[in-house]
C-alpha cells in the first residue's frame, strides 16, 4: 500500500517572497480562499482588517511590494499544518515595521492567518 504525500509548506518560498521585490511568489503560497485578519493601530482585535481570497490578499501585497522599503524574514517555525513566522521591514528614512503571523496550512499553503504588526511612529 503506497502512502500518499501531502504537499509540504516551502520555508524558502516564503523567505524569497517575503524578501523579493514583488508579490507574486508570497502570493502563490496562499489558497484561493485564503483569510487574513490584520490587528495593529488602525484594526484593534475586537476589529480586525480581513481580507478574503487572493484577489483582496494579492492587492494589499502589491501594495506592500510597491513601496520603498526592505522585507526580512528573521524567524519561521513550522508544525504539521501550522506555521509562525517573524517579518521586519524597513524604509529609507529608518521607520520599521515589524509583523508576526501565526497561519494554518492547506495541502501545503496558508488558508488562515492572523498578522499582528506595529511600525515606528
Amino acid at each position: 500500500m503506497a502512502t500518499r504525500s501531502r504537499p509540504a509548506f516551502d520555508i524558502d518560498t516564503l523567505r524569497r517572497g517575503i524578501e523579493g521585490d514583488t508579490a507574486s511568489a508570497l502570493l502563490s503560497l496562499y489558497t484561493d480562499d485564503a483569510e487574513i485578519r490584520i490587528v495593529d493601530r488602525d484594526a484593534p482585535p475586537s476589529r480586525p482588517k480581513v481580507l478574503r481570497g487572493r484577489e483582496e490578499i494579492g492587492a494589499m501585497l502589491d501594495d506592500i511590494y510597491g513601496r520603498d522599503m526592505t522585507h526580512t524574514l528573521e524567524q519561521c517555525v513550522l508544525q504539521g499544518d501550522h506555521a509562525a513566522y517573524v517579518e521586519s521591514c524597513e524604509y529609507p528614512d529608518g521607520v520599521r515595521v515589524l509583523a508576526e503571523s501565526m497561519v494554518s496550512l492547506r495541502d501545503g499553503r496558508i488558508a488562515d492567518q492572523l498578522m499582528i504588526q506595529a511600525w515606528d511612529q
